[in-house]
């Protein structure tokens, strides 16, 4: 494959014209990587893994450079923990990559076939979507997480990281830029915004000409935002106000340690439990022992008026509570009458992430399975197994939460659109 030649950018160009030589950049990789082969791309996904763990020490100076001024701007831990990298998270990294190398290509797959009455064969296949755009927040590994699974896919990406992970962000995108040009790929299949002027991404959010779907990764901030302003379509990533409801049919053990796992493993991620919800008739010892164990922990609880009495240590919960995502040692407590006021109040104050349920009823799990309205619904284990590593997916762009194309951890496939092959012999419509 014959590849393009390295765009120029000159920073000092204003946002509209800096987005504007990434787009027209992208969009002619973009046609470049749809028609590259399998093996070419999954030699590519290989090397990076390999160049990533070689590129380690300059990966951690890079990090420590944004770990140093976020503990300046005096940052919460839960934010610096998104950002901090070191050698086993940037050894997952180079996993992942290698794992999303091991996929299927999602592209050229025939998801349909049929026939029409007047001879006419009609074929639905993947292909990929052309270019994406990319705001994050924070983690510099959603920088390779995205580049992997948009090469993997056929497509090309323009990334904008937050201002937080920039020195990080940059490292891991420079490897990544060496990689594609060792494998005679474009560049631009993977560009990154040269700066940290928020301005870009309003001419990011009004490049529809160039850029075919926006996906934000962030907090509430930088989603509303894409939502209300992008001239494209969004792939949604809102906060994740994962709840778990525990049922009195629970095994207790099995409760306890369920939730400190979703609530303690890692308190920064968007698929740590921050809202518990206990049956009305979950026996009270077993009640007390979540929440001690959580308390133990150093981490807030705070609840109504009858999770107030489990211990005193639990302080009053607002109206706000219900709806918080804390990203930190934190949890609300409400108790509800039943599996239908649980699902009820999962509908009105979740953020339709990952709610899960712990019970040994039948009847309860499949009621709550089916009527919460969440883009992934578990049953008896941990909420922060949402995440597309650990659905096989090898790794995720974000965890979609609206109700279109992509829901759930966006994989390669949820990269994909298709489009229609129909096959004729000379049919006329009358």
């Amino acid at each position: 494959m014959k590849q393009n030649s390295p765009h120029i950018i000159n920073e000092t160009d204003n946002p509209e014209a800096i987005v504007r030589s990434l787009g027209v950049a992208a969009k002619n990789a973009a046609n470049m990587i749809a028609q590259a082969s399998t093996d070419q791309i999954n030699q590519t996904l290989k090397d990076l893994a390999q160049a990533l763990s070689a590129g380690a020490d300059d990966i951690m100076a890079a990090n420590k450079k944004d770990v140093a001024a976020a503990q300046d701007k005096n940052l919460t831990p839960a934010l610096i923990d998104r950002l901090t990298l070191t050698p086993d998270r940037i050894k997952s990294i180079a996993q992942s990559v290698l794992d999303i190398a091991g996929l299927d290509d999602p592209v050229g797959i025939v998801l349909e076939t049929f026939d029409r009455p007047n001879g006419l064969k009609i074929e639905k296949i993947s292909v990929p979507i052309g270019v994406l755009g990319m705001i994050y927040e924070s983690r510099p590994n959603v920088t390779i997480d995205a580049a992997a699974l948009c090469l993997k896919s056929h497509n090309a990406v323009i990334l904008r990281g937050g201002s937080e992970s920039f020195h990080s962000s940059r490292a891991l995108h420079q490897i990544v830029q060496q990689v594609l040009k060792n494998n005679n790929l474009p560049e631009a299949s993977v560009s990154m915004v040269p700066s940290t002027d928020r301005a870009i991404v309003g001419a990011m959010l009004k490049a529809g000409d160039y850029i075919d779907v926006m996906i934000p990764r962030g907090g509430k901030g930088l989603t509303g935002r894409v939502m209300d302003e992008a001239k494209m379509p969004v792939f949604a990533h809102l906060d994740g106000n994962c709840h778990i409801f525990v049922h009195d049919s629970v095994k207790p053990d099995l409760a306890v340690e369920v939730i400190k796992n979703a609530k303690l493993r890692r308190t920064g991620i968007c698929g740590a439990a921050e809202s518990l919800l206990f049956d009305q008739n979950l026996d009270t010892d077993i009640a007390k022992q979540i929440v001690t164990t959580l308390l133990d922990q150093d981490c807030a609880v705070v609840g109504d008026a009858q999770a107030q009495k489990l211990d005193a240590r639990i302080t009053p919960a607002t109206e706000e509570d219900w709806s918080t995502e804390y990203l930190d040692k934190k949890i609300s407590l409400k108790y509800v009458a039943g599996v239908d006021e649980a699902i009820d109040h999962i509908n009105a104050y979740g953020s339709h992430h990952t709610d899960a349920i712990l019970a040994e009823e039948t009847n309860a799990v499949q009621e709550f399975q089916k009527r919460v309205d969440s883009a992934i619904v578990m049953h008896n284990t941990s909420t922060q197994f949402a995440d597309g590593g650990e659905f096989g997916f090898g790794a995720e762009i974000g965890i979609g939460t609206g109700k279109l194309h992509a829901r759930g951890p966006v994989g390669v496939r949820q990269l994909t659109t298709f489009k229609y092959l129909v096959k004729g012999d000379g049919q006329l419509r009358p």
